[in-house]
């Protein structure tokens, strides 16, 4: 069996937006920027054609996804557990993605929601990919942790840029200009290395 390298395809891949809610907005490190990058990836999500699927913690009294993050062809699946691995969302799934492989997570927080997501799917033999400029917490120590922890369990580390350059694969790809357009704008800073 080949090594587990984390290339990612567009047919087996799907996006995993999680509870980026409007309660947490005073709360989480860089929000204002972690939403500008999960936008992004929302709109790539619909350029690529790969299914967005997003939930809600509780959002009876932590309020809905942030409006600034465009999810209207996603589905939202409300929950109360800290993973994203509820029966219905991965049911969803199963129906719009039958033959998933890849997961692309992020949101927050990075040390509880995300990561126990993340070690769900993982458990599950996909490959899970976490992109960092996309996922935070209340402090830098709890997203830097969560991110190594996540990573020592067989997650991929990587950024919005990244993973679409990967799903892009060829500058020949039919909908580049498009994605081109959607990162041309390097990310904005966020705290996870020295300024650069």
């Amino acid at each position: 069996m080949a090594a587990r390298i984390g290339k990612v395809a567009a047919d087996t891949s799907a996006f995993f937006l999680c509870d980026v809610q409007d309660k947490f907005r005073p709360l989480i490190r860089y929000f204002p920027e972690i939403c500008t990058v999960a936008n992004r990836l929302s709109a790539a999500s619909k350029a690529l054609d790969i299914p967005l699927v997003v939930s809600e913690h509780y959002p009876k009294a932590l309020g809905n996804t942030v409006p600034e993050i465009d999810t209207g062809h996603g589905t939202v699946f409300p929950k109360t557990s800290f993973s994203m691995a509820v029966k219905d969302l991965k049911d969803h799934v199963k129906t719009v993605r039958p033959n998933l492989k890849s997961v692309i997570l992020y949101g927050i927080e990075a040390q509880m929601c995300v990561q126990q997501t993340a070690l769900d799917f993982l458990e599950e033999d996909y490959d899970v990919h976490v992109i960092a400029d996309a996922t935070s917490s209340r402090t830098m120590t709890e997203r830097l942790m969560a991110l190594e922890r996540m990573k020592q369990s067989g997650a991929f580390i990587t950024t919005s840029e990244s993973i679409l350059f990967m799903l892009l694969k060829d500058a020949k790809h039919e909908r580049f200009r498009e994605i081109q357009k959607i990162i041309m704008e390097s990310a904005p800073y966020q705290g996870l290395v020295p300024n650069e």
